[in-house]
């Protein structure tokens, strides 16, 4: 008896499942994760779920036919992280390829693989040297046998450049190769210039031509800045599987963030009603959103892609306060409240933008209580500082070292008067 295919299962569900990219086409952002780190990355993404991880995540281990190192990498992710992920080999549209990632994943619970086909007049002449109906054929017949072969795994397909493509003929074969045993159906962007209602159209058309069966996956690039923007309006239009990985990375300029997508979806319920209809139940298990920040510092620390102040979600500037008016009234100037939604307490930085309020707060965290004369003073100091250095922001170690010296003098008693 067929294994059940839990992604499919959850998709037909109404629920959201997580195409997690960043092991895989984040290679193509010049990053390389070793296969320990793949597999705790897996597992932290999975625990997001608890027990349902493997119903909201597949994680795209690796390409085993790039090299016996990649090959060992995906084969270790789908043995130790088969609990909490659908682990996932990529191959290209080749009976030995489909061969290579069925053996690398064999004998993981929830395990799939991942078959890539020219969609594209474009992509047909540059993979298979024909055009697009005759790769579009030869993908349907891979994907017979594949499914053929698979005694148990999964087998999704990869439409690429879908959106250049006739979409008819998307539509034709994306039913055939379902109707062949085909998991899902990836319809791949690749090249990034898609606009949100083209994304829309897309999804729409193949969805209505392939029919009711087909389970249809978004992946869309970030080239125009649009990668997450795009992937909403394919949720939009009734996708339930989103590609996406960590901090972006994906080839080029990357994809949609998995931290921005999960959040979104996940953070306020009218607005994923918004995007994914008012009726959308989208978690077999609510998603532990505390865990994402952690997760993408971890992300950060192995691949050397930073979190810079206008990172969203987990970037540094979340949970951080500088000025007057956002200290005092801070639920006025903010989307979501940090600490609530990802466990990150407020943080008062210490800028040339500082207000007495600002600056008195910094103090106190550092152990110093000012009186007025001493917060004027102080202010001053702050600011000159900043404008001299051109340094915006005046670290707490710095700030210590001068309240130290300035309660020092204005707390000395005053020296006897001369006899």
């Amino acid at each position: 008896m067929a294994a059940t295919d839990v992604v499919r299962e959850s998709a037909q569900a109404g629920r959201i499942v997580f195409f997690e990219e960043s092991a895989r086409d984040g290679a193509q952002a010049k990053t390389l994760m070793g296969a320990g780190f793949r597999v705790r990355l897996a597992q932290e993404q999975g625990a997001v779920f608890g027990a349902d991880g493997p119903r909201h995540v597949v994680f795209a281990a690796g390409f085993p036919s790039v090299c016996a190192q990649e090959f060992e990498a995906t084969r270790q992710v789908a043995l130790e992280a088969q609990g909490s992920v659908s682990p996932a080999a990529i191959c290209r549209g080749t009976v030995p390829d489909v061969r290579l990632a069925l053996r690398a994943v064999r004998g993981a619970a929830h395990a799939r693989v991942m078959v890539i086909v020219a969609a594209s007049e474009a992509t047909a002449r540059a993979l298979v040297h024909g055009d697009a109906r005759e790769a579009l054929a030869a993908g349907l017949d891979v994907v017979k046998e594949a499914v053929d072969l698979a005694d148990g795994v999964a087998v999704d397909v990869c439409l690429v450049d879908a959106p250049r493509a006739d979409h008819a003929l998307v539509a034709e074969y994306a039913g055939a190769m379902t109707a062949q045993g085909a998991g899902t159906i990836v319809l791949a962007d690749t090249v990034g210039d898609l606009l949100p209602g083209q994304t829309r159209a897309l999804f729409q058309q193949v969805a209505a031509g392939a029919g009711p069966e087909a389970v249809l996956v978004s992946h869309l690039h970030n080239d125009l800045g649009l990668g997450l923007a795009n992937t909403l309006a394919a949720l939009e239009s009734g996708v339930r599987v989103a590609a996406c990985s960590w901090l972006g990375m994906a080839e080029r300029s990357g994809m949609a963030a998995t931290e921005q997508l999960l959040f979104l979806l996940a953070h306020d319920p009218a607005k994923a009603a918004r995007v994914l209809g008012a009726d959308c139940e989208p978690w077999w298990t609510a998603p532990d959103l505390t865990r994402l920040p952690r997760i993408a510092r971890m992300v950060s620390a192995e691949t050397g892609i930073p979190l810079t102040v206008t990172t969203p979600i987990v970037g540094s500037g979340v949970a951080t306060i500088s000025t007057g008016t956002p200290f005092t009234h801070p639920q006025t100037f903010q989307p979501y409240d940090p600490q609530h939604h990802l466990g990150l307490a407020p943080t008062v930085v210490l800028t040339h933008l500082a207000s007495r309020r600002v600056l008195r707060a910094v103090a106190e965290r550092l152990g110093h209580h000012l009186d007025p004369d001493q917060t004027r003073t102080a202010l001053v100091w702050v600011k000159d500082r900043a404008y001299r250095l051109g340094q915006a922001v005046v670290a707490d170690a710095d700030f210590a070292a001068y309240l130290d010296g300035l309660t020092t003098r204005t707390t000395a008693p005053a020296p006897a008067p001369a006899s």
